[in-house]
């Protein structure tokens, strides 16, 4: 058999010599931008050779600090298919936090997004190995700045061919991206995405989630964040057309056009921003998903109220998936199998409510404390631990805060889950998320699910506090919907019928006018536990 490398350039080769008519499509708040793959292959070469001019070679690192656009997505394939590493920077990191990302990663040029100027400026002074800086402008006007030498993008890349030789000579090994962790304990882990592993996460997506060339992509996930959750890479290596919504990704109204008006038929992200497009739909909110077969969630678990409320009120049609930035993301996704499809709705709604069915190409045992795998029971909680062609195998020059993460060869992912006879994972908690109470342990996500299907609810996060008595006791952080009043009481004598056992339901109820969120959308429940111990929180005393 031949030995061919597994590099991204094939993808991006066959987009533009078969492709070439599709369009990638850019969302901006006063106008639409299009061009097709052609002119996408032929920008992404200027890149290219730009990156050339400066003297970027193989292996180095280069950093993006943008939104999704086009411009980002020519970031994607020109870094990497020309041999450097592109890291995609989390601009919602605390800033001790982005200093820390671009001086560990040591990167040499550093593209920012014109709107996102200002978070380089405040932290330049502070680069220790960034030598050029380049503005991503849709102005097409260089804005004012301090940054030196600086360069506009459009104008800088047109200065060169639109022809460039993409290295064959590359290995399938090489790094092609660097994305960090958004750190909950210390500093952010860098996690390093090879040509190969993106290569097989993209065949194992394409189909796990059923795309193909007839696909219109809407990327909501931001490109900051887990590769897009690798999907520009499964959308160029089919050909499908590609949307970029830019800093319209939060304006619901928009987002429900641009579906309709572009014939969407696939997008991702994460619960808060579908509890969002719910609020707006049940507000009568304009929506046409005819076009939409499938929408991914993932990031956290999505609640069941909320899949039920936007696929059988409004067509849209949630699948939940499981992943993290260790995995590229994807590693399970909650598909019924074809003989299931028959079963009772409430049935159905269980498995695609669960995180699902391990990925074609991956391994994955659930081992107790022991170490011993649990049994297939639905019942039984343990670890889940992962390996494969596209898991990580440790942090980026991170030895000590790798061993035990990837310890005997397997990626340790602190999610606690159970799985049942059919091979369907039900996620449990975070390790550290879990309540111990009185010896027992109650899950922070099934308290979460189920208090946020009571109507006046909006928002639910469940945190351990200690208790005197019982170790741990489990509190619940509320956010009501608009114009709406609850009491303790009233969600206590919601969850009695509901909950595994009474002591399951929390003593104490505190109601919030919003609950902290990460840097990707999830709740934070480690700024939680600190407003609590800080006082912040009160906890009532009845």
């Amino acid at each position: 058999m031949m030995d061919y490398p597994l590099l991204l350039r094939t993808f991006l080769l066959r987009a533009a010599k078969y492709f070439p008519k599709k369009e990638l499509v850019s969302i901006y708040p006063q106008e639409i931008f299009r061009y097709t793959y052609a002119d996408y292959f032929k920008r992404t070469c200027q890149l290219a050779n730009a990156l050339a001019s400066l003297g970027i070679q193989r292996g180095d690192r280069v950093a993006s600090i943008a939104l999704n656009s086009q411009r980002h997505m020519e970031l994607y394939f020109g870094v990497p298919c020309m041999g450097a590493t592109l890291h995609t920077v989390n601009f919602r990191l605390p800033m001790h936090h982005l200093v820390y990302v671009l001086n560990h990663a040591e990167d040499k040029v550093l593209f920012i997004e014109e709107d996102l100027l200002f978070f380089v400026e405040l932290v330049k002074d502070q680069l220790k190995t960034v030598k050029h800086f380049v503005i991503l402008s849709q102005s097409g006007q260089m804005p004012q700045t301090t940054l030196s030498p600086v360069y506009l993008y459009d104008e800088w890349i047109s200065r060169f061919p639109d022809t460039y030789d993409f290295p064959e000579n590359l290995s399938e090994w090489d790094p092609a991206l660097l994305c960090y962790t958004s750190a909950t304990t210390g500093e952010p882990k860098g996690v390093v995405y090879s040509h190969r592993g993106l290569i097989l996460h993209s065949y194992a997506a394409g189909v796990t989630l059923r795309g193909s060339e007839e696909d219109c992509m809407l990327h909501v996930v931001p490109m900051f964040h887990a590769n897009a959750w690798g999907i520009p890479f499964l959308g160029v290596g089919l050909g499908c057309k590609q949307i970029f919504p830019g800093r319209e990704v939060l304006n619901m109204e928009r987002l429900c056009r641009i579906i309709a008006d572009e014939k969407v038929t696939f997008t991702c992200g994460v619960p808060t921003i579908w509890l969002m497009l719910y609020q707006y739909l049940e507000g009568g909110g304009f929506h046409d998903f005819s076009s939409l077969k499938s929408i991914a969630s993932g990031g956290s678990a999505c609640p069941r109220f909320l899949m039920e409320g936007l696929n059988e009120k409004y067509g849209f049609p949630i699948i939940q998936a499981y992943g993290m930035t260790e995995t590229t993301p994807l590693a399970l996704a909650a598909i019924p199998k074809s003989y299931m499809l028959d079963l009772p709705k409430e049935q159905i709604y269980d498995i695609k409510t669960s995180i699902g069915l391990l990925a074609p190409g991956l391994e994955m045992k659930i081992v107790n404390e022991s170490g011993a795998e649990i049994a297939m029971d639905g019942k039984e909680w343990g670890e889940i631990l992962l390996r494969g062609p596209w898991i990580a195998k440790e942090y980026d020059r991170d030895p000590e805060r790798s061993r035990p993460v990837f310890a005997d060869g397997w990626l340790h992912t602190g999610d606690v889950g159970t799985i049942d006879a059919e091979g369907y994972v039900r996620l449990v908690d975070r390790t550290k998320d879990l309540v111990k109470s009185g010896g027992e342990w109650i899950s922070s996500v099934d308290l979460e699910n189920l208090i946020m299907a009571h109507p006046k609810v909006l928002e639910a996060a469940v945190i351990g506090i200690p208790h005197p008595k019982w170790q741990e006791r489990p509190l619940g952080c509320i956010v009501l919907k608009p114009g709406e009043t609850a009491t303790k009481e009233d969600l206590q004598a919601f969850l009695r019928d509901k909950v595994k056992a009474d002591w399951w339901i929390p003593d104490h109820f505190v109601f919030l006018d919003q609950i902290p969120k990460t840097s990707v959308g999830k709740f934070s429940k480690k700024d939680l536990r600190e407003m609590v111990a800080a006082g912040k929180i009160i906890i009532p005393d009845n």
